[in-house]
């Protein structure tokens, strides 16, 4: 089950909240999808003009910062945009990878008609049977870039429908969401804002780690 929405921390202007997966950021014109700032505005003692730093898909779940204050969303804006932020992901991936390798594979971007730089680092934490689990560090911030690159590299991540891999195969204990959630955000002064995996992927981990057990034992 995934768990709701809530805050992870506040300091000065800046407010770290949790996202599920299945929320959207802002409020969607389908008004029968949940979204992150209607619920933090219905149960948390926030400012009124508070809003979103950076962007999840509605699919991934993870660390989302916002402020009250449009000068800290700036500042911390032009951070991202810099690729002085450090953003590490967790995934679950179709197939057995490196233990660890560099993605330089251009994207092309839809609003600029071209390919862009795109750069992803990838450390696999565990490998199971059909899958292998990783930390993911995009350095750049294309869009879908970590769904788009490891599909590319045969690599696709469990869940993905957008971006499936080249011959499906069932995962045992398979959550029923896109295997993708943002573990973390470390600021150009050090301070890192950590969102633990949800019960359903934290759950699924656990599930895949016995049944490997369970073969090689």
């Amino acid at each position: 089950m995934t768990g709701p929405p809530h805050m992870l921390a506040q300091r000065d202007q800046l407010w770290v909240l949790y996202k599920p997966a299945g929320f959207a950021v802002h409020q969607a014109s389908d008004r029968s999808i949940p979204d992150l700032m209607t619920w933090a505005s219905e149960h948390l003692p926030l400012p009124d003009a508070i809003a979103p730093i950076n962007r999840l898909d509605r699919a991934t779940s993870g660390v989302v910062l916002c402020s009250p204050d449009a000068k800290v969303r700036g500042e911390y804006g032009r951070m991202f945009a810099q690729n002085q932020v450090v953003k590490e992901y967790r995934a679950l991936v179709f197939g057995r990878t490196h233990k660890k390798g560099v993605i330089r594979r251009p994207l092309k971007d839809k609003r600029r008609q071209k390919p862009l730089r795109c750069v992803t680092r990838y450390t696999r934490l565990a490998s199971f049977r059909k899958t292998s689990y990783l930390a993911v560090t995009p350095e750049t911030g294309r869009y879908h870039q970590i769904r788009r690159h490891m599909q590319g590299i045969g690599h696709a991540l469990v869940g993905d429908e957008r971006y499936p891999p080249s011959r499906f195969q069932p995962i045992a204990g398979f959550p029923g969401r896109l295997w993708l959630h943002a573990h973390s955000l470390t600021l150009p002064d050090g301070e890192t804002f950590i969102a633990p995996l949800p019960p359903e992927l934290d759950e699924h981990i656990a599930l895949l780690e016995e049944l490997e057990a369970r073969s090689t034992g």
